[in-house]
């Protein structure tokens, strides 16, 4: 997570600075976490293509780690349909149940394949995304989508709804979610207004 951290830093963005606040100091207890891979690993190799200078570091980190990390998914096929969970994944790095402890952050990285739509969503806690590879399109509240390229900062505040939509390229982003109980359920937002709870959630 040290590519991570000294990405960030470098940032040096005031919204930033409470997250960074809770990073895990370096003596941190670590956990052993067995890799899990998914469907969506598939297109790590397409990552490169869209990168940013600052962000190449890192995504070649990730890419070269993937097989040993443990991808997770928080939804089912009955939520939003096998296809979904075939582009969709995410490994928690610091937190609950990464491989680096933290009961104040959860840190990791969330990746959607090509031509997916993530629905919107809000949660309690706040989050900021960093898109690392692809660009894509972000809705956040009542902005509209928007392109969002690698290393633009993506700021959620508590309980705003946000969503994704990838085109061509796949999208890997780095997340990081503070405020509250770091297995708190998020709740999907339907079309027309309806909700429910989302499973166990941590980071989108």
């Amino acid at each position: 997570m040290g590519t991570a951290r000294a990405l960030l830093d470098g940032l040096d963005r005031p919204k930033l600075r409470p997250f960074l606040a809770d990073w895990p100091v370096p003596d941190a207890a670590r956990r052993s976490v067995e890799p899990r891979p998914l469907p969506v690993l598939r297109w790590l190799d397409r990552l490169a293509t869209d990168t940013a200078g600052e962000t190449r570091p890192l995504v070649d980190g990730i890419v070269a780690a993937a097989a040993e990390l443990a991808w997770g998914q928080t939804y089912a096929a009955a939520d939003f349909g096998e296809r979904f969970l075939e582009r969709y994944g995410w490994s928690e790095l610091i937190g609950l149940r990464g491989p680096i402890a933290g009961d104040r952050l959860a840190c990791g990285v969330l990746l959607l394949g090509p031509d997916l739509e993530y629905p919107a969503h809000s949660h309690a806690a706040e989050e900021i995304y960093l898109p690392l590879a692809g660009t894509a399109l972000w809705l956040r509240g009542e902005e509209g989508w928007r392109p969002r390229r690698p290393s633009e900062l993506i700021h959620h505040p508590s309980g705003i709804a946000h969503a994704m939509r990838t085109g061509g390229q796949p999208l890997l982003a780095l997340y990081l979610w503070r405020g509250g109980d770091l297995a708190q359920k998020s709740t999907i937002l339907g079309a027309a207004g309806g909700r429910k709870e989302g499973g166990s959630h941590d980071h989108t």
